[in-house]
């Protein structure tokens, strides 16, 4: 969080727009079926509330503050009236095993934006909905080492390595920067775009601009990258 503006928030997205930067954000289904921005699938971190986000309805959860400031969680409408094609965004999904719900809300919801939007998620078979589904729609697959998830070693084995990129056909990658180099986004990297993420120091985009076409940032104000 930095000046006192917390991730994810329509302070920060503000600020974003005053700079030109695109803007990256993280999308949720609520139990009420709206959609919220925020990053977490709980609210702990955020708001030191301890409960699941898709356990909740937007009502109980509008007047909770984002790190104790005077910024609430945010509908998506929120964010998209606010950015209003003033720069463009990417839209990263975060699903669980059940694909459909979150992608056909989503799409429900920004079909009357104007603005320039991708779509992304780690879920490889959210990634193929949107291929099936809005094929005109750019799509990225989200990829890492997934040291710390209990996934079973195939599980962990098919994703990181993204094998099931000959389903879903995504049009670019965003992979972890401290899991490359990585042979298979080199190979993807020969034809596609390639994001890293997340850049947080002068130590990451050192080493991520050896294998990525650009970046995803946070606390861009400490990086002093502008000039690279």
């Amino acid at each position: 969080m930095e000046k006192g503006i917390p991730e994810n928030s329509l302070g920060a997205f503000s600020e974003a727009i005053k700079n030109n930067y695109i803007i990256e954000f993280d999308v949720h289904l609520l139990k009420d079926g709206n959609i919220v921005v925020f990053h977490d699938d709980d609210l702990l971190r955020m708001t030191t509330v301890n409960k699941p986000l898709r356990d909740c309805t937007y009502k109980e959860i509008k007047n909770l503050k984002l790190y104790d400031t005077k910024y609430n969680i945010p509908l998506l409408k929120e964010v998209l009236d606010l950015i209003n094609n003033k720069v463009a965004i990417i839209i990263e999904l975060k699903t669980d095993n059940k694909v459909g719900k979150l992608e056909e809300r989503l799409m429900e919801e920004i079909k009357v934006y104007k603005g320039i939007y991708v779509v992304k998620s780690f879920n490889p078979f959210s990634v193929n909905w949107f291929k099936k589904n809005y094929p005109n729609i750019i799509r990225g697959q989200l990829s890492c080492d997934f040291v710390e998830e209990s996934f079973t070693k195939l599980k962990k084995i098919i994703l990181k390595n993204m094998l099931l990129n000959f389903i879903s056909k995504p049009d670019f990658v965003s992979y972890e920067v401290n899991s490359l180099p990585k042979r298979c986004v080199q190979k993807f990297r020969r034809n596609k775009l390639v994001l890293g993420w997340t850049i947080r120091n002068k130590e990451d985009y050192d080493h991520a601009k050896k294998y990525c076409d650009n970046f995803i940032c946070e606390n861009i104000y400490s990086l002093n990258l502008n000039n690279k």
